[in-house]
C-alpha cells in the first residue's frame, strides 16, 4: 500500500488526487486551490470535479466570481474515501489485534521506519521489532511460529513486505539506551501497537 498518497493508490489519476485534497479538509475549495492542492491543472480539474458533484460525492456552492467544492462526508461512498485517507492509522490498530492474536503474544511490537515516519509508499517495507519474552529461546517452535504469522498477516493487511527484528527481553533496555544507529531511530519514531511502551522497555531491566 502506498501510505502517502493512500485514496490515489486505490483511485487513480485526477480523481484520486482531488479526493485526496477533499477528503483532508471540511472546508470548500475554489477550482484552483484544488487543482494546486492536488497538482493538477486547472483544466483537469474543471473536468473532474463536475463528475464527482454529478455523484453527489462533492458539492457545488456558487460564490461569485467562483465555485466553491467540498466533499459531502454524508455521502454513502464517502465513508470509504476516509477510511482510505485514514488507512495508515488503521492498520496500526489491525497490527494490534494480529499480535494478541499469536501463539506467543510479543512483550512488544514496535514499528519503526519510513512507516512509523508517515513516508512508507507502496515499496516500502513495514520493519518491526518484536520483543521476545525473556523465558524463551530464540528456537522456540511457538515463538517461530509467531514471527512468521506476523510477517504474513501483515503482509496481507498492508500489501507491503514485513522485515522483523528479533530481540530478547533482557537487552532490549540496552539497546535502547545505546543510541547506535537503528536504536536511535526506534527510539524517535517507533510506534509501540502491542505490549510494553518504549519508556517501560528502556527501565524494565535498570
Amino acid at each position: 500500500m502506498d501510505f502517502t498518497r493512500s485514496i490515489e493508490a486505490v483511485v487513480p489519476g485526477v480523481q484520486g488526487r482531488i479526493l485526496g485534497v477533499l477528503a483532508e479538509t471540511t472546508a470548500e475549495l475554489n477550482l484552483r486551490t484544488v487543482a494546486r492542492l492536488a497538482d493538477v491543472s486547472a483544466a483537469q480539474a474543471s473536468r473532474v470535479l463536475p463528475e464527482l458533484v454529478e455523484l453527489g460525492l462533492v458539492e457545488r456552492r456558487e460564490a461569485p466570481p467562483s465555485a466553491l467544492f467540498r466533499l459531502v462526508r454524508e455521502h454513502v461512498a464517502a465513508s470509504c474515501v476516509l477510511a482510505l485517507a485514514d488507512v495508515r492509522e488503521q492498520l496500526v490498530v489491525e497490527m494490534g489485534h494480529i499480535a494478541d492474536t499469536l501463539p506467543v503474544v510479543p512483550v512488544s511490537v514496535i514499528i519503526f521506519g519510513s512507516f512509523a515516519r508517515g513516508e512508507a509508499d507502496r515499496f516500502s517495507d513495514i520493519d518491526t521489532v518484536l520483543v521476545r519474552p525473556a523465558d524463551l529461546e530464540e528456537s522456540d517452535e511457538d515463538w517461530a511460529a509467531s514471527v512468521d504469522r506476523w510477517r504474513e498477516l501483515v503482509g496481507r493487511a498492508s500489501g507491503n513486505r514485513v522485515e522483523v527484528l528479533e530481540v530478547p527481553e533482557h537487552v532490549i533496555e540496552r539497546r535502547l539506551r545505546s543510541g547506535r544507529g537503528v536504536w536511535r531511530e526506534i527510539r524517535q519514531d517507533g510506534i509501540v501497537v502491542a505490549g510494553s511502551g518504549l519508556g517501560e522497555l528502556e527501565i524494565a531491566h535498570v
